[in-house]
């Protein structure tokens, strides 16, 4: 599996909605922009969830991918002028 380049991982494995997204968000606000996170979950639902929360907020989902029942998503902070 390629991966991206990433600042930081957020491991989220074995928490169920909506805790990987809150996470992810309190991760995120955290950061300076343009730099990115990468999220490990085992939650299906992460896959309907997290690409709806970039889309929400403007945050660029870099990449997604599936190894068996682990979900990785690369979310790069979006840059001011976005």
């Amino acid at each position: 599996m390629d991966t991206v380049d990433h600042n930081q991982v957020l491991d989220t494995q074995g928490l169920y909605c909506p805790e990987p997204v809150m996470m992810l968000h309190g991760v995120v606000r955290k950061m300076a922009a343009g730099e990115v996170v990468k999220v490990i979950a085992t939650d299906p639902s992460t896959e309907r969830d997290i690409p709806k929360f970039c889309t929400f907020l403007g945050h660029p989902l870099l990449k997604q991918a599936q190894d068996g029942e682990l979900y990785y998503y690369w979310v790069q902070k979006k840059k001011a002028s976005d």
